[in-house]
């Protein structure tokens, strides 16, 4: 690991990136918005790691950031905002949305995580967040962390003292590894003393061994003050403390140059991390990681309830050798309806099983070439695939079916575990009828084995952001404070009895936007409408929901037959098409669907039916609430440049 790459998110002036830089580490982005912070970030690192500014990689906002876009990095280092969970705020946490979304910006290290998946990542915030809200905050980070992203969580307050500099600085340290497995053993550093003291920073005799933690704000307070961080009693003399003193305060080498006024200096290094701390405890990470690498510990026999749908469907049209066509409502269009299977693989195994007219299937090994013949009726048959999708059903988060690994041995292949996020076609078939003969032919795979499928997952790239006109700014925790069983729908209507109203600005990511309009440039609009009929009246079905603002007089200068074949051109788009964080190129990347029923049986649609598809689609796709917090959407925001704005969110489901 002595040469690993990380990524430094809220990167202020660059502790962590000093500290992992030190270790063998090599920072491709970095994200800071403060003008000044990033003034002294580019002034201190362009020389050493040029590309990171001439390349585009030093964001302004990680807001912007579409996760996908981003290069592959081993450790993800993030000291997120902390005013929103600090004891000298106002403490509103998640909430804090008064100077733009400080408060939830952690859950855009979480869509990082989820989309680049890198190998470990090191968290820092104030202490007060470990019981922050009675620490349901901390709760909800943990839970998402290992339960929804897969990583292990230690954590440990952390002062700066407690790794040679004398400050007393407590932090709360997160680390956590992704797939550590049996291996989560992993202890922070044992503490050091001093390396030096408040008289060495001061070059005289001071009356502190530590100092006090530096601070933003509050500068200036008597000695005696209980508020005092910044005055010494030095050789009998009471001394202002300066950005010289700071800098050696927070570790920071004496080479670190300050391109900013004094008032600006003392602010970063009081937003800054103490780099010490940072370097020993990421040292113990980076060993850490070494260990999992080489012992090659993961929990490869462990899949969530997708993956191993994945391999039951794979199973199933090797046992039945054809797929079953269906209607709007999942119903077999009659036994003539369907295709015959000749070949099996998906975009995670590098065999093909070819189905031969007997008992047989052919195994070849795309890399090697070598092939040979199994007899599937010795372990594979309808009963064995009932008790196959039983046991999916039964499972919960990711968990191991014995029964899918010996037949997944005796045929030889290896499904790899997790696939590809970022591809729309789970298997790929050779099918033939009547009417079509393909080879190679991608389907995905939607399962009503577990909760019934998305079609569009929640995130930030499906967050529609409304401006918000004709409301007080100050009445802002008036709404946000609403927190009823039907919280959106309560604060969407006290903004319009507070006179608020609701103007589209702009779908939160470039991407997404391209996308709809790829479609039909009204779509955006036509979207954000039925998103307001759903959140205000819960309409869920996108049917009857597009007749609402139809007959609201929300006609898009179209009728109404043409507004639902827009919208069902957009539902296949997503399905076969397009990914929200990315810009789509407008063709289809699979060219059909498998849906696993309930029941374990499956039936397929393609787009040689496309009637079919699109009706299937709008008469059963019905829009889904996710988590507010996770998403970050349904608050008031008052943005920087003074305007209020108001986010929904578009999560799709079956």
């Amino acid at each position: 690991m002595s040469d690993f790459k990380f990524i430094d998110l809220f990167a202020g002036i660059g502790g962590f990136h000093i500290a992992m830089e030190s270790l063998g580490g090599e920072c491709v982005f970095a994200s800071e918005i403060d003008t000044f912070a990033r003034k002294t970030y580019e002034h201190n690192f362009k020389k050493s790691n040029p590309s990171l500014f001439d390349e585009g990689m030093f964001n302004d906002d990680i807001r912007k950031i579409n996760p996908t876009d981003l290069p592959d990095f081993d450790v993800l280092c993030a000291g997120f905002p902390c005013q929103p969970f600090s004891q000298a705020g106002h403490k509103r946490g998640f909430n804090d949305t008064h100077k733009s979304e400080r408060g939830n910006l952690f859950f855009n290290i979480v869509e990082i995580l989820e989309a680049k998946k890198p190998k470990a990542f090191f968290l820092e915030n104030v202490r007060g967040i470990v019981n922050h809200d009675n620490g349901n905050t901390f709760k909800i980070i943990r839970e998402i962390i290992e339960n929804e992203l897969g990583y292990s969580f230690h954590y440990q307050v952390v002062k700066a003292s407690d790794y040679g500099l004398p400050q007393l600085r407590p932090r709360t340290f997160m680390i956590g590894f992704k797939n550590e497995g049996v291996l989560s053993n992993f202890s922070f550093p044992p503490k050091i003393p001093l390396k030096f003291n408040m008289s060495n920073v001061w070059e005289g005799d001071c009356s502190r061994e530590i100092g006090f933690t530096l601070r933003v704000g509050g500068r200036g307070s008597n000695i005696n003050d209980r508020r005092n961080w910044d005055s010494y009693l030095v050789d009998g003399e009471v001394k202002k403390i300066m950005p010289e003193q700071a800098r050696k305060m927070q570790g920071f080498p004496e080479t670190f140059e300050f391109p900013v006024a004094n008032t600006q200096a003392m602010k970063q290094l009081g937003n800054s991390v103490a780099i010490d701390a940072i370097k020993a405890c990421g040292k113990a990470m980076i060993t850490h990681l070494e260990t999992l690498t080489n012992t090659g510990e993961n929990m490869a026999n462990t899949k969530n309830k997708g993956e191993w749908t994945e391999l039951y469907s794979f199973l199933k049209l090797i046992n039945d050798k054809k797929l079953m066509l269906a209607d709007k409502d999942l119903n077999i269009k009659g036994s003539l309806e369907h295709f015959n299977v000749t070949k099996v693989t998906t975009l995670n195994i590098v065999e093909s099983c070819y189905l031969q007219d007997n008992d047989e299937v052919l195994v070849k090994n795309g890399t090697t070439g070598i092939e040979k013949k199994i007899k599937v009726s010795n372990f594979l048959n309808k009963n064995i695939l009932k008790k196959l999708s039983d046991a999916i059903k039964m499972g919960s988060r990711t968990f191991n079916i014995p029964e899918f690994n010996l037949i997944q041995n005796r045929l030889g292949i290896s499904i790899i575990k997790g696939g590809n996020s970022n591809q729309k076609a789970d298997i790929v078939l050779d099918i033939n009828n009547n009417q079509v003969s393909k080879e190679n032919e991608g389907f995905g795979i939607k399962s009503y084995l577990g909760s019934k499928p998305t079609l569009l997952n929640a995130s930030g790239n499906t967050n529609f952001i409304f401006e918000i006109s004709n409301f007080e700014p100050s009445k802002i925790d008036v709404v946000n404070s609403i927190d009823t069983r039907t919280k959106l729908k309560d604060r969407i209507e006290k903004i319009h009895t507070l006179g608020g109203t609701f103007r589209f600005s702009k779908i939160e990511t470039e991407s997404m936007e391209y996308n709809l309009s790829m479609v039909d440039s009204s779509i955006p609009e036509i979207v954000s409408t039925m998103l307001l009929e759903f959140y205000l009246n819960r309409t869920n079905g996108i049917s009857p929901n597009l007749e609402n603002i139809f007959n609201n007089g929300n006609t898009f200068g179209s009728d109404l037959i043409s507004l639902q074949v827009k919208v069902k051109r957009l539902l296949v788009a997503i399905l076969l098409g397009f990914f929200a964080g990315k810009k789509w190129d407008g063709s289809y990347v699979s060219n059909g669907t498998i849906v696993v029923k309930e029941t374990g049986e499956q039936v397929g649609f393609h787009i040689i039916d496309m009637n079919s598809l699109e009706n299937y689609l709008f008469e059963n796709i019905k829009f889904d609430t996710p988590s507010t917090t996770r998403h970050r959407f349904g608050s008031l925001i008052l943005e920087n440049d003074g305007k209020l704005y108001f986010k929904l969110n578009m999560q799709l489901r079956f």
